[in-house]
């Protein structure tokens, strides 16, 4: 017994930190993430949409040679290129600099399921100075999988991709 609760004890501390699903049902679902960084909301709206290639996690891209990036305007598109190989994950919709970015299509299998959604970053003054990024993801639609189940996975994703931007911050990176 004691095995057993020592066993469990530590592979519960080292599970990752789980960011928050608002709401989930079979047909769609809402994820939420926040990270807060001693940046000023410029500093961070630079790294958002000028330097993802340098931050966002090269395991969440189609290949591994590709170069990523934002074009911060309504139609614009988050790309990935590499060469012939190329991938719009999600485009532009709306642009308010140094305070939101809101962007449609799907990321990764969501875009292969068939699932539209949105991603949102909302950046706002940090009680204590800084900057607020809160990461919206929601999606839905038609599919056979039970989209409760797909929920938790994704927000684990968008956990590791916020706080890859945080990171990024964190270290200053120009």
């Amino acid at each position: 017994m004691w095995l057993l609760f020592l066993t469990l004890t530590v592979a519960a501390a080292a599970a990752p930190a789980r960011a928050e699903v608002k709401d989930a049902t079979a047909q769609g679902f809402t994820t939420e993430n926040v990270e807060v960084v001693a940046a000023p909301p410029d500093r961070v709206w630079a790294a958002l949409v000028r330097e993802v290639n340098a931050w966002w996690p090269r395991g969440h891209t189609w290949w591994p040679d590709s170069t990523l990036s934002i074009d911060p305007r309504a139609g614009g598109c988050f790309c990935e290129i590499a060469g012939d190989r190329q991938a719009r994950h999600l485009e532009v919709a709306f642009v308010d600099p140094g305070r939101m970015l809101r962007m449609t299509g799907g990321l990764g299998p969501l875009q292969g399921m068939g699932l539209p959604g949105l991603v949102e970053f909302r950046l706002s003054p940090a009680p204590g100075g800084g900057t607020s990024i809160v990461m919206v993801l929601r999606s839905g639609g038609y599919t056979t999988e039970d989209l409760r189940t797909v929920a938790p996975v994704v927000d684990r994703v968008n956990k590791e991709q916020l706080g890859a931007l945080a990171a990024y911050l964190r270290r200053g990176a120009r």
